[in-house]
């Protein structure tokens, strides 16, 4: 495959590490000093799929996305680990992902793993499933669950965006905080403490295999958009909404909303989340409203209203501050596109109202059991 005017798809540097910046689930940050250039770049490498890295290696980087001075995936990516050691499989699993790249790689699926767990299972019963459009959402709608009485929370991620979750610097700190209490990477993704051939499997997984009463699905970090109304990542949360249901769980809609963004088509409800309600989700959701103040409160609601979405969804007018509160105990502080709660208040309010929704239906749906 050749892109439009032929050449690479790719641009190519190589270089020697200087140092280990850190280590994370999957990840190792390193420092590279670049040839011919003598400039030194940050880069991230995948031991996983590269082999391990060390001070002093000679490794291929992929400058492609930092050269086009790209957001969240803006920086080089280890290719490989120039003489380094041959590498074995560790494990007996036999699912391939990343599939006919260079990186392919075999995982132990969840469905090898677990095989007769999955056939057997009913669905997952009740479950509240939360739908978010962007990964930062996912440390807000976690904590608002556990706020309002989820017991165990546990993240699907979703392949449209990073596809490798050690790419994630949020996941481990809110699996350290006891935010989440597990990760699963589904579809191309991989990285995840269980591994998914689908978003289905990977929803029965959180729920039969990691014993989640409250589930959160999203992207990885690093959405891909376009700025049209179709070419965006985010609408696949749609078709989580409506895998919750098909799996006889019950999805909650987490919407976009902001009153900082300086795109207009994100300030108030997101276009996106108008479109995946609208048009994408095929099944009746539970859309969380976060309770707001004065025009902010109006422009939310008019923009529902507007889109008719009261005729499709049921609309539900939550607290998301739960949500806030339980991060700042927790001390984990979170940005989207640079911004924290206190620069834009309602969209991380309307990410933690859907997860204070979700964790009422979890407590709700325990009381009733017992």
């Amino acid at each position: 495959m050749e892109p439009h005017g032929g050449g690479a798809a790719v641009r190519i540097r190589r270089g020697t590490v200087l140092r280990i910046e850190g280590e994370r689930r999957g990840a190792v940050a390193v420092s590279v000093l670049l040839r011919p250039e003598e400039l030194v770049v940050h880069a991230l490498a995948y031991p996983g799929l590269v082999g391990p890295v060390a001070e002093g290696d000679e490794v291929v980087l992929n400058t492609t996305a930092s050269a086009l001075g790209l957001g969240t995936g803006g920086f080089d990516l280890v290719m490989a680990v120039v003489g380094g050691p041959d590498t074995e499989l560790g494990h007996p699993g036999r699912t391939m992902k990343l599939r006919y790249t260079p990186a392919q790689a075999a995982v132990e699926s969840v469905e090898e793993s677990h095989r007769e767990v999955l056939e057997a299972s009913p669905g997952l019963r009740g479950a509240p499933v939360v739908a978010a459009p962007l990964h930062s959402m996912i440390a807000h709608a976690a904590a608002g669950a556990k706020a309002a009485g989820a017991e165990r929370v546990v993240y699907v991620m979703t392949d449209g965006a990073a596809l490798l979750g050690g790419f994630s610097e949020l996941v481990p700190r809110l699996r350290a905080a006891g935010v989440l209490d597990g990760f699963v990477t589904c579809g191309q993704a991989l990285g995840g403490e269980l591994e998914a051939a689908t978003l289905w499997t990977g929803l029965l997984a959180a729920r039969e295999v990691l014993g989640a009463d409250a589930i959160v699905v999203a992207d990885g970090p690093g959405n891909l958009g376009t700025g049209t109304r179709w070419g965006v990542s985010a609408l696949a949360s749609g078709h989580a909404l409506n895998a919750a249901e098909a799996l006889g769980g019950r999805p909650v809609a987490a919407l976009r909303v902001s009153f900082a963004d300086p795109r207009e088509r994100h300030r108030g409800v997101s276009h996106h989340s108008l479109t995946i309600l609208g048009h994408v989700a095929l099944v009746r959701a539970n859309v969380a409203v976060p309770v707001l103040d004065g025009a902010e409160r109006e422009a939310v609601w008019a923009a529902l209203r507007g889109a008719k979405l009261e005729e499709r969804h049921q609309l539900i007018e939550v607290d998301g501050r739960p949500a806030l509160d339980r991060l700042a105990r927790a001390g984990v502080v979170v940005r989207s596109m640079g911004r924290t709660p206190a620069d834009d208040p309602a969209f991380f309010l309307a990410a933690g109202a859907a997860g204070v929704l979700a964790g009422r239906m979890a407590a709700g749906d325990r009381r009733w059991r017992a």
